[in-house]
């Protein structure tokens, strides 16, 4: 069992030099596991269910491109739904691209840095379902649309049978996900370092 999903994902060995290093700060290590277990281990599942979790920790984990946390997330999708793998990375792929995007309105200075970039829409939906495909298009317009994500957004999760609290337990996964790849990526590069 994984007691440190950040570790792992780093590929840190119990007493490296990063070993120690996450040790000098316990409180942000145990709150980031403490994170994890909390949306992926949750009491009830009445709001956001284990596979729908899990469907969007694959998607968005593939949308950051990040081989340890794509292999972890879809490995724990395949454990619960393995028919659903395969949609999931079918619509990474479809939704892959860099970013941020996003249009400024008005002809500002913050115009000039207007950028149309992918729209994504889910492209398998029938196979996907109408949940997983708003909150799919969704996380896609967190990671790289967010100063464009608002009252539409959410109005279309709503419109999939999205509700307040479900909403919210969806952004935090997108949120946490994103804080997560980040700091395993940072993590790696350092160990890079450290080995050289």
């Amino acid at each position: 069992m994984i007691t440190d999903v950040i570790d792992h994902l780093a590929g840190i060995q119990p007493g490296s030099p990063l070993d120690l290093l996450r040790g000098r700060r316990p409180a942000a290590r145990e709150h980031a596991q403490r994170s994890y277990d909390a949306l992926f281990s949750p009491w009830a599942e009445d709001e956001v269910t284990l596979v729908e979790r899990d469907a969007i920790a694959a998607f968005v984990a593939g949308l950051h491109h990040d081989p340890a946390a794509t292999r972890f997330y879809a490995d724990r999708l395949a454990e619960l739904a393995p028919g659903l793998l395969a949609v999931v990375e079918a619509e990474v792929e479809a939704g892959g691209t860099t970013g941020p995007y996003g249009v400024y309105p008005g002809e500002g200075p913050l115009s000039l840095e207007s950028d149309e970039g992918l729209r994504y829409r889910v492209q398998r939906p029938e196979e996907v379902g109408v949940r997983l495909a708003a909150a799919f298009e969704h996380a896609h317009l967190l990671v790289f649309r967010p100063r464009e994500a608002g009252r539409e957004s959410l109005d279309a999760l709503a419109g999939a049978g999205w509700s307040a609290t479900g909403i919210v337990t969806l952004s935090q996964l997108v949120a946490f996900l994103t804080f997560q790849i980040r700091v395993a990526a940072g993590l790696r590069h350092l160990q890079k370092g450290l080995a050289s």
